[in-house]
């Protein structure tokens, strides 16, 4: 599935800067442009995921009570109440998203708040475009850790976006200037701490470089949109929330793509692969081995057939020839085979010798390999036990009108 992630500006639907990306890791296209031009157009195999700009974002941290988490028909008016003291707007046009590990009664977590008319007019742009969006991720979001200091803009208007400990806001949004650096987190001395992360886009490293005194790590905006897009926030909840199935499909798709071609997953990805190849190979050296099995059987089959019966030249079908010839044989000599009368009336005598009360039959008509008894009277008991006394000699039972039906079983084969 390619990926298209779009900036949402900062003001009213407009020009929105674009990345494309086949694998969520390396960048194919990037641009900027009105909705209706952006690049791929939304469809089949293709997942919009829209950035929302840190300057447009808020952040709270609240503890949700238990039994209210993501989902809940009372998150809304919940979070509206934990918040209410500390909104300086009215909670009804605000957006409200969880973080995604967020769960009722499993201590605070981070609330991100937005315009939700802002956000809903470039909703609504992109979709009127055919440019429909799966997800919304934020440009920054709040994360643990050493401090994290991104740089954007340009040499007139750079922006600074803060996250890490010790930033109490989550995500400070501030304009990149000398008398900003006050506000950055410090160490004793007045410095960022040595742990830092300190990364900027081209067009403002310069600058950066001159006002911290050191190098940055440059990266370029369609890079750092990449990396947004990668985000485990989805910002698209409640009444922006899609249906169950369409989140799970959003999530399986980037769960693939991320197993498929991130760097962590590469020993998991080798892995199975030898897995599956020595799995292959054992199914194959096992058919190999069941293969010589069964022509080292076939081949006893046929000495034992041709030891036997010398004159058989050729053999086709061993087991088929064999009955033959035993056959031919028997009639030769006269003896009886176990289809004849006698063998059968002999075994159904061993079989009814429990049970006296069935009486003597009145009539017994034979027809080749089967022979009926009439006048025979056997409860349900007495033909299951003469059935199992039967059914070793390759006979089997059955009542019928009147009487009792004996033939030779399927299994046992026919013999001419």
């Amino acid at each position: 599935m390619s990926l298209l992630l779009v900036m949402l500006p900062p003001g009213p639907p407009g020009v929105y800067a674009y990345v494309t990306s086949q694998d969520g890791l390396t960048v194919a296209r990037h641009g900027s442009g009105v909705a209706a031009t952006l690049l791929p157009p939304a469809g089949r195999g293709v997942e919009v995921v829209a950035i929302a700009p840190a300057a447009r974002l808020a952040w709270q941290r609240v503890a949700l009570p238990k039994g209210v988490g993501p989902g809940s028909a009372r998150l809304r008016p919940a979070l509206e109440g934990l918040l209410e003291d500390r909104l300086l707007e009215d909670a009804a046009r605000l957006h409200f998203a969880l973080e995604p590990s967020a769960r009722g009664g499993g201590g605070e977590c981070w609330v991100a708040l937005c315009d939700r008319a802002w956000l809903k007019a470039h909703l609504s742009a992109l979709e009127a475009a055919q440019r429909p969006v799966s997800r919304i991720v934020p440009e920054a979001a709040p994360q643990d850790g050493p401090v994290s200091l991104l740089i954007t803009g340009t040499a007139d208007q750079p922006q600074a976006l803060i996250t890490g400990e010790g930033v109490e806001a989550g995500v400070q949004a501030l304009p990149f200037t000398p008398a900003a650096l006050a506000l950055l987190p410090q160490d004793d001395a007045g410095r960022l701490p040595e742990d830092a992360a300190v990364q900027a886009e081209p067009a403002v490293a310069q600058m950066v470089e001159r006002l911290l005194g050191g190098g940055v790590a440059l990266l370029p905006q369609p890079e750092r949109l990449l990396l947004a897009g990668r985000s485990a926030w989805d910002l698209a909840q409640l009444d922006l929330a899609q249906n169950t199935r369409a989140r799970a499909g959003k999530r399986l798709a980037s769960l693939w793509r991320a197993w498929l071609h991130e760097r962590m997953w590469r020993p998991a990805r080798w892995g199975l692969a030898l897995a599956l190849l020595a799995n292959l190979a054992g199914l194959n050296a096992w058919a190999w081995n069941e293969r010589a099995s069964l022509r080292d059987l076939r081949a006893r089959i046929d000495t034992v057939l041709t030891d036997t019966f010398p004159q058989v030249r050729a053999v086709v079908d061993a087991p088929v020839q064999m009955e033959r010839e035993v056959a031919a044989l028997r009639q030769a000599t006269g003896a009886p085979s176990a289809r004849d009368m006698e063998p059968m009336l002999a075994a159904l005598g061993q079989a009814l010798l429990a049970h006296p009360e069935a009486g003597s039959p009145a009539a017994i008509e034979y027809d080749t390999g089967e022979i009926t008894l009439k006048g025979l009277q056997l409860d349900g008991a007495a033909l299951q036990d003469a059935a199992a006394h039967l059914r070793p000699l390759g006979y089997q039972a059955e009542a019928v009108e009147g009487g009792l039906r004996v033939s030779q079983a399927a299994s046992a084969g026919a013999q001419p």
